[in-house]
């Protein structure tokens, strides 16, 4: 029987942990695999709004006489910062509220977003628009993990988040075919229309289908000094902290690439319209490290796959810059993607493994916690990834130099932890 078979067949009972499982009375009759997979396409939400609109960086750039087309990629890296407000107002509002009700809340203002972002005649407004989707789409971000949380913990929480990850992988894999299409057929702005269709489908969905997860025994008083506090009590958890410094320090050159893959791909190593192939391709290696992840974390554990993931990220990023003659010229196509592949298989192991530890810390108010993960990770990650964004005259070696500087801080983290600094 497969892991996901065994956690498909769990019976939920309220406020009962046993087996490192933390189960929460639903609201729904629906089983575990129809839970995880409602908890995948709310956190496969995100992963669309980013890489739909990649392949229309171009079009965007052309519109608005974006002078330098590095510019396009604030689109994404504001959007991430979005996210971060988002998740700091929401989360903790979950742990008030609910689950339900702070998605429900979330999912609109991302709408919202869209609706502004749509009918933007200036870069500027379409900026607006993008940090106004990312702060709705910080809701699904960090209830995820806290619903997750509230169901689940330790490598069991692990192994959930990989399955998780397994069945919204799809997303990035085709989410560049679709929004190439879109923006061919109809034009930029359509984007948004798909992405309010999306949203209004999530939000029957969790209206209808998503149980509660956080009791009202459970639930705590939302006030400023309550929030406040929650966040120092996590800012003081030394592991909780540490491991979300390190997850943003690895996603500040993973966001970097996203905003860079339509000129690496298309551009310097021209893929012309083929290049969501290669991205698609691409993205199953974070399905794939999810499968693996979810196999095995139980036998070899978080922390050692950690420590491997990022050792194996600085090694053949410092390989491929020395390859490249330390950037004077590109890898051949074949090994950049033999590159890229090892280091987003490793970034799939990393995402669950380092998220989960960072949980693992906080069995109480876990929306709050969630919430100043993401927030913290998401506040390292964006700067880096802007940072790195502007190395243009590095080529494709800020991608090397990215992953290399940053595994290697993201590593000294982990090991600090591992060590009870």
């Amino acid at each position: 029987m497969s892991t996901l078979e065994v956690l498909s067949q769990r019976t939920p009972q309220p406020n009962i942990a046993r087996e490192g499982i933390l189960i929460a009375e639903p609201r729904t009759a629906g089983s575990n695999k129809e839970f995880l997979g409602i908890v995948a396409l709310l956190m496969a939400i995100a992963v669309l709004a980013i890489n739909m609109i990649l392949p229309a960086f171009d079009q965007i750039s052309s519109q608005f006489d974006l002078s330098d087309t590095s510019r396009a990629g604030l689109i994404v890296s504001l959007l991430y910062l979005g996210l971060a407000i988002g998740q700091i107002t929401l989360g903790p509002l979950s742990d008030s509220l609910g689950r339900r009700k702070a998605l429900f809340i979330g999912v609109s203002v991302f709408m919202i977003g869209c609706i502004v972002s749509g009918m933007a005649t200036n870069f500027e407004t379409l900026i607006i628009g993008q940090i106004i989707q990312g702060i709705g789409l910080g809701a699904p971000r960090v209830i995820t993990l806290a619903v997750l949380r509230d169901r689940f913990s330790g490598n069991s929480m692990a192994r959930a988040m990989s399955f998780v990850m397994i069945m919204f992988v799809l997303a990035p894999t085709f989410a560049p075919f679709i929004g190439q299409n879109i923006v061919s057929i109809f034009g930029w702005k359509f984007l948004f229309v798909a992405y309010g269709i999306l949203g209004a489908s999530l939000l029957l969905l969790i209206r209808f289908r998503l149980p509660e997860t956080l009791p009202r025994d459970r639930r705590t008083r939302f006030n400023p000094n309550a929030i406040g506090s929650s966040y120092v009590a996590v800012l003081k958890n030394r592991k909780a902290t540490g491991y979300a410094v390190a997850l943003g320090a690895i996603s500040g050159p993973f966001i970097a690439y996203l905003n860079l893959s339509q000129e690496i791909f298309e551009f310097q190593y021209q893929l012309g319209k083929t290049y969501p192939i290669v991205f698609a391709i691409l993205s199953l290696w974070i399905g794939a490290a999810s499968l693996v992840n979810g196999l095995v974390v139980q036998k070899l554990g978080m922390e050692n796959l950690s420590t491997i993931s990022l050792g194996a990220i600085i090694v053949t990023s410092v390989v491929a810059f020395v390859a490249t003659g330390a950037g004077s010229s590109n890898l051949p196509i074949i090994a950049f993607v033999a590159y890229m592949g090892v280091v987003l298989f490793c970034v799939g192991l990393l995402v669950s493994n380092l998220n989960a530890m960072a949980m693992s810390e906080l069995s109480h108010s876990a929306g709050a916690g969630a919430a100043f993960i993401g927030a913290l990770s998401t506040a390292i990650s964006v700067p880096v990834a802007i940072f790195i964004g502007r190395l243009t005259f590095l080529g494709v070696s800020q991608i090397y130099i990215g992953f290399a500087v940053c595994g290697l801080l993201s590593l000294s983290v982990h090991v600090l932890m591992k060590r009870g600094f």
